[in-house]
């Protein structure tokens, strides 16, 4: 098979491998779409890899070419996505129903091989058919849809519920669109890239807001502040900006990783003990029975049409371009969501 191989950091190759031997427990899924994922940047970029070579690929698409002799319930031809998820299904995690904390887990595109190539061993309790109204190539966007959904369900949210999204990559997106699914009313996106925030606007953003621009704290004492903030921008600003701006007795979730030191002011930090905060912590998109209520409720939402990924799809390349894509998700120009390897090109 074909696959896009990372021999070293920043350093990708396209080379013929053996077709992966699935087990008695897996199905042999031939890949369509493919995703780029935040994470995966850090792979190529800066290593942070468990092993090399590897292939990357978390996100993706494909239909069943192959299926092991204790597999019932799915067949050849069946057009699946896949939660990448491996847990152990023996630490106490596991046992409690939180997959997603589990202490020795594997994962696909990361522990193990990932989805950047023709095939791909995947285990059948990882499989998601899909319905005929998802398309393959929309169908690559579930995983991280179902990463917004796990976070705004950490949350109470009523109908109607004012709520600031800080972020408009491929997560705050999906919050967006997560959150108008569940019935929020006013939705404010905050960001520093026009561009995005216009997309986010088309998406159904109530207000947005360029925090380069706008000074939140003057923003906020002349307009409501939100009853939930979601904060998926992954930075130190946005994440103690999160406690600054919402309302009391308010609810705050941390999507976004942290990637540099964060350091809370006194009183912002405070006005957890003052306002009464709810602060959650949202990690991956997994519950029980696995692989979680986020999943069948993220297929459902698309093929009920209340929640069109589409948009946010901008550029789709085949294997062969390697590194290309992942040179423009860091270039501070770009201004593109989603991009996708086309794997049977």
């Amino acid at each position: 098979m074909k696959a896009l191989v990372l021999e070293s950091k920043a350093n990708f190759s396209v080379k013929d491998m053996e077709i992966p031997v699935i087990k008695p427990n897996q199905v042999l899924v031939k890949v369509a779409y493919v995703g780029i994922c935040g994470s995966d940047l850090a792979r190529y970029f800066d290593g942070k890899v468990h092993h090399y070579p590897t292939i990357l690929g978390h996100e993706f698409s494909g239909v069943i070419t192959e299926t092991g002799s204790e597999v019932q319930g799915l067949n050849e031809g069946d057009r699946v996505a896949v939660a990448p998820l491996v847990p152990c299904e023996q630490c106490s995690s596991c046992a409690s129903g939180h997959p997603a904390l589990c202490e020795n887990y594997s994962f696909i595109g990361s522990r193990e091989q990932g989805a950047m190539a023709e095939y791909v061993a995947v285990n059948a309790k990882n499989i998601l058919p899909l319905p005929d109204e998802i398309t393959d190539q929309e169908a690559a966007l579930i995983e991280p849809l179902t990463v917004a959904i796990h976070g705004i369900e950490k949350v109470d949210i009523h109908a109607g519920a004012s709520a600031v999204v800080f972020g408009a990559g491929t997560i705050g997106m999906m919050s967006l669109l997560a959150l108008q699914a569940k019935g929020a009313g006013e939705i404010t996106v905050i960001d520093i890239d026009n561009a995005k925030l216009e997309m986010a606007k088309a998406l159904g953003a109530t207000v947005i807001v360029n925090s380069l621009e706008v000074d939140l704290d003057d923003y906020f004492k002349e307009n409501q502040r939100p009853e939930i903030v979601v904060e998926t921008a992954g930075v130190p600003q946005t994440q103690v900006q999160s406690l600054s701006v919402v309302e009391k007795l308010g609810q705050v979730v941390y999507v976004g990783t942290a990637k540099k030191e964060i350091t809370f002011p006194a009183d912002v930090f405070e006005r957890i003990l003052r306002a009464e905060l709810k602060v959650y912590g949202s990690w991956m998109s997994y519950s029980a029975p696995f692989p979680g209520f986020e999943w069948t409720a993220a297929l459902q939402y698309m093929k009920d049409g209340k929640i069109d990924v589409k948009a946010l799809i901008h550029e789709v390349n085949p294997l062969e371009v390697k590194e290309e894509p992942f040179q423009k998700m860091i270039d501070p120009d770009n201004h593109s969501i989603k991009f996708l390897y086309d794997v049977r090109q």
